[in-house]
């Protein structure tokens, strides 16, 4: 019993600051709101080992409001503004479960046109730099949910060109139907797969269409051998790194609280798969998330 206490104490226990990067950059998709400490606490210790810069990805309503307004107050976060896969249905459909805390009732297609309304007044904000994370999870919601998930996929990538903003996609269990959605709407010009989970074949047909590909901790795992070939597919100036904490958390510390901080763990990771120094894996990195958020 003691043994188990003590396992369940270690994770909870937020892993130690690693060696700061020599080059600063960007955590490409985190969560604020649902990480311990203050965000302002949070962005500091980011900021004393290299991450100079987040982006405040927001999942529902209250969600991305709050990342409108941290990134009003603080210049080295900028926001992203969105329902997620996830959220759609169960506005539409409703939240029986919880599942979001929220233990709402359906609102039929009239509580999506209102949310994605105001999804499109925040994306007009200066400091939202995108539209997402939005797209497709078919882990979670079931077969009901799918037609309103593609429904919101396809109103989120028409947000995102009319505001000439970057699109973060969530793609779960839903790479064909993703891919054939961006098709059949046209991508914008800057195009985000966060926590990118698809293989080398997908990566270099992401890579054909100019998409980014933004790798977090799970390229860390000794079984994800498939995400490290598709990094090593990804042209250089199409890679991005991100934490998703605080979930996530990079090995050696998964199961552990995720966070900024933890960026330098993964880049030196992925630059180990690329064969390159971490000051040339960091230079690259930053400028392409500068490119891609447009900031």
């Amino acid at each position: 019993m003691a043994s188990s206490k003590k396992s369940q104490a270690d994770r909870k226990t937020a892993p130690p600051l690693p060696e700061p990067l020599r080059v600063a950059v960007a955590d490409s998709h985190t969560h604020l709101d649902m990480q311990d400490g203050t965000p302002e606490e949070g962005l500091a210790k980011a900021a004393s080992v290299g991450v100079g810069t987040v982006v405040q990805v927001g999942c529902d309503l209250p969600g991305s409001r709050w990342a409108a307004e941290l990134a009003a107050r603080h210049p080295e976060v900028h926001a992203t503004v969105s329902l997620h896969p996830n959220e759609a249905p169960r506005l539409v459909l409703g939240d029986p479960d919880g599942w979001s805390g929220q233990k709402r009732g359906p609102g039929g297609t009239k509580a999506l046109d209102e949310a994605i309304a105001e999804i499109d007044a925040l994306a007009a904000l200066p400091q939202v730099r995108g539209v997402g994370e939005t797209g497709l999870d078919y882990f979670r919601t079931g077969p009901e949910g799918v037609e309103v998930q593609q429904e919101s996929f396809r109103r989120h990538i028409a947000l995102a060109k009319k505001h000439g903003k970057a699109l973060v996609i969530h793609d779960r269990d839903a790479h064909d139907d993703v891919l054939r959605i961006l098709r059949e709407e046209g991508a914008p010009e800057r195009t985000v797969f966060h926590c990118y989970s698809g293989d080398a074949a997908m990566a270099k047909v992401c890579a054909e269409a100019g998409y980014y590909l933004s790798f977090a901790g799970p390229v860390t795992f000794p079984a994800n051998q498939a995400l490290r070939d598709a990094l090593a597919a990804t042209p250089l100036d199409r890679v991005l790194v991100e934490t998703d904490a605080p979930f996530l958390t990079p090995a050696p510390y998964r199961g552990r609280p995720n966070a900024p901080y933890l960026i330098p763990v993964t880049l030196r990771a992925m630059a180990a798969v690329r064969g390159l120094d971490e000051d040339a894996m960091a230079t690259a990195i930053a400028a392409n998330t500068a490119r891609a958020f447009d900031y």
